[in-house]
């Protein structure tokens, strides 16, 4: 079948759609399913932090499957390594493992993403440039985060009522088989397009080169850098307010075993992530320079969290949750363009990949020192601590907008697109 822009964004809708649904099964209860197996709030989020620290560690070793063998083999390996690490932590759950076997198993989850970092989101622009797409990227991703927070929304109330009718464990081995299935998808319409992958050189070669045009492409340019500095604050929180919400809402509620509630609040993140994938092209209709919108909904998420730990009733942490997730969710799709529109096409992996290890690598301090906060104080005074930790992010987003570079006002498609003008795209591989 021929692969037009058309084909090549239903594949990516689709891909999107299948690894959300497998993935937010198990986001509404992660927590409580980690506190159930007898571990405490430090050691559940030290765990977390070993996820995240896995996925710092295998970025620049995954980025080279991505750039020697395509990205397509990079996806299509994150299925099964997702798949295999899910059904561990099954097991790990059943035999209430010691500490150290979930630090294990998290890395390896980490391993999994790092598959996916990056090389999705390249092969999707590279497709696209290949194919002639005309239109808007942060339609493209707007389009894609709808469709995500759909899926979040269906699986992650799925996951806590199925978890509350049968147990804890189900809705990881329900993950895992649909990972499964998403790896035959893939198999089937996932192409390469627009990108040549490149084995000349050794792993460890590779690895350096990966690291070269990390620092040059990355952080050696001050736009690129700044937005990336910014994400290690505001993502590295990220994870520990979402995951943190689980048992404290569930204390709010005042009934522990209410998984069921704790899926509903991460679907009303959902529908949060939903409302700001729609909103995201008509916010950067409103303001002319992405940064200016990327600075003001950073602004708002920091507030929310504060908020959040001012107050203890339990439908005011709701909405303000969903604002929360909102103002966050609605500057993902821009601040993915504007971080495109700087990278050059051969790069775009590499220095995607680059920016999720940044991201990463905040949450590596970020989440066990939140919640041993969250075992000393209480979850409201780690709420205002992420606040103050997210508020960081503001001087870096600024500092991006003083610099008022042409990706901060242009509309059209991303650096590396002018090759593409000159050849015609290459065929499938």
């Amino acid at each position: 079948m021929k692969q037009t822009s058309r084909t090549v964004r239903r594949t990516y809708y689709v891909l999107t759609a299948g690894n959300t649904l497998a993935a937010s099964l198990i986001w509404g209860i992660n927590t409580i399913f980690l506190l159930d197996a007898g571990l405490n709030n430090f050691e559940a989020f030290a765990a977390n932090a070993c996820w995240t620290a896995g996925m710092v560690l295998f970025e620049i070793p995954t980025g080279v499957v991505a750039d020697r063998w395509g990205r397509r083999v990079s996806f299509l390996c994150g299925t099964l390594t997702l798949a295999a690490s899910t059904g561990l932590y099954v097991l790990l759950w059943q035999l209430h493992s010691a500490f150290v076997w979930w630090a294990i198993v998290s890395a390896l989850l980490g391993l999994g993403y790092t598959f996916f970092s990056g090389a999705t989101d390249a092969w999707l622009v590279d497709a696209l440039t290949a194919t002639r797409f005309e239109g808007q990227l942060e339609g493209v991703f707007a389009h894609g985060q709808v469709i995500s927070g759909a899926m979040m929304l269906c699986g992650s109330v799925a996951g806590g009522y199925l978890a509350q009718l049968t147990n804890l464990g189900t809705p990881y081995l329900a993950r895992a088989a649909i990972l499964i299935g998403i790896f035959g998808l893939a198999l089937i319409m996932m192409h390469d397009l627009g990108f040549t992958p490149v084995r000349g050189d050794r792993p460890l070669t590779e690895m350096r080169k990966i690291v070269h045009s990390s620092v040059e492409h990355g952080l050696k340019v001050p736009a690129v850098r700044n937005i990336m500095l910014a994400g290690m604050f505001s993502g590295g929180v990220g994870v520990y307010v979402f995951y943190a919400l689980q048992p404290h809402l569930l204390n709010l509620w005042g009934n522990q075993k209410a998984y069921g509630i704790a899926g509903l609040v991460a679907a009303l993140v959902a529908g949060a992530q939903i409302v700001g994938g729609l909103l995201a092209p008509s916010l950067r209709r409103v303001f002319t320079r992405r940064t200016s919108a990327l600075l003001i909904l950073e602004a708002l998420a920091v507030a929310m969290l504060a908020l959040i730990g001012l107050t203890g009733n339990f439908w005011v942490v709701v909405v303000l949750i969903m604002l929360w997730g909102l103002a966050s969710y609605a500057g993902a799709p821009i601040r993915q363009a504007y971080l495109n529109g700087m990278i050059p096409s051969q790069e775009r992996a590499t220095i995607l990949s680059f920016d999720s290890l940044i991201n990463n690598a905040g949450g590596i301090v970020a989440q066990p020192a939140l919640g041993k906060s969250a075992d000393i104080w209480g979850y409201q005074v780690s709420y205002l601590l992420s606040a103050a930790a997210s508020a960081l992010a503001l001087p870096f987003i600024a500092r991006a907008r003083r610099l008022d570079t042409p990706a901060d006002h242009e509309t059209a498609p991303p650096r590396g697109t002018e090759d593409y003008e000159r050849r015609p795209p290459q065929p499938r591989r």
